[in-house]
């Protein structure tokens, strides 16, 4: 029953980010929230957080509202997991973006963002450690003229955002201490 849901939230996701593809690769965008869906899915079972993962980047990449996907899950699952997940879809979205804070720049919009998310849930900030897994390890390989500065805003949030699975915390500490080693 679960990935069947599961797959209704994928589906949900892959619609909203329509033709968007990954940065760096010619993926449809999709292929990187199931990834951190998959990651978050080794340290946690609870729905909530999986449909998280999947959603993570719709309200920050898409036109779809934060009332459209609440009455899309409340379709498909629990009013108090369709909440929560769209409670932590809402933790995940940068706040600090460049078209809300313009006189900010990207270094004082990074810190602000990595304050920020230092103050979520242990379960987003689990989703944000998946996150940054997925996105350091491809933008270490396709972009090492960026891949440093990222890696290094990584590591602010990673930093101060220490609430998450601590398994997972340490897995994703290691590997973007390791890719900022090898770039550098």
């Amino acid at each position: 029953m679960e990935d069947v849901l599961l797959r209704k939230v994928r589906d949900f996701a892959d619609a909203a980010h329509g033709t968007q593809m990954r940065k760096y690769t010619p993926e449809r965008y999709i292929v990187h929230p199931v990834r951190v869906m998959e990651t978050v899915r080794s340290y946690s079972n609870k729905l909530p957080m999986l449909a998280a993962a999947l959603l993570h980047d719709v309200l920050e990449d898409t036109p779809v509202s934060k009332e459209e996907m609440l009455q899309f899950l409340k379709e498909i699952m629990t009013l108090a997991d369709a909440e929560e997940t769209v409670r932590l879809v809402i933790e995940l979205t940068d706040v600090f973006v460049k078209e809300n804070f313009p006189k900010l720049n990207r270094k004082q919009r990074k810190q602000k963002e990595a304050e920020r998310i230092a103050e979520t849930s242990a379960d987003a900030q689990t989703i944000k450690y998946a996150d940054i897994l997925d996105n350091c390890t491809e933008i270490s390989l396709l972009n090492p003229g960026f891949a440093p500065r990222y890696l290094r805003e990584c590591l602010a949030i990673l930093n101060v955002a220490d609430k998450g699975d601590p398994e997972l915390y340490a897995q994703t500490l290691n590997v973007v201490k390791k890719n900022l080693a090898h770039l550098n």
